[in-house]
């Protein structure tokens, strides 16, 4: 059984990431901060957005305040949890939702 997050249960931080992505809807968010787990969206990273000409580059609609995270959100987060400190160099965001994250890691953390 999976337990529906809802957005309001988010911090303040992690809700505007989330709006962040919704907003994209296509495209990628370049040089994240994470400290202690949580988006640093100041200084402001790069956003570019993606836009298909004579196709669908809509993302979800931004009407609803609150609702449930999809499994994308949360996965991202987990990540953001066990990462602690660090910076995304490539969050790429496809209909509003993270889809894959390149992670800038120094070589100490990458040796057992």
């Amino acid at each position: 059984m999976t337990i529906a997050i809802a957005r309001s249960a988010l911090s303040r931080q992690r809700q505007r990431l989330v709006n962040l992505m919704r907003e994209v809807g296509f495209g990628t968010i370049e040089g994240l901060i994470v400290l202690a787990g949580e988006p640093v969206l100041r200084p402001a990273p790069r956003i570019i957005r993606e836009v298909k000409l004579g196709g669908e580059s809509a993302c979800p609609s931004m009407n609803a305040d609150d609702f449930a995270l999809k499994a994308q959100v949360i996965a991202l987060f987990a990540q953001f949890d066990e990462m602690g400190d660090g910076r995304i160099e490539r969050l790429e965001v496809k209909h509003g939702l993270p889809f894959r994250m390149v992670i800038e890691s120094g070589v100490g953390g990458m040796i057992a």
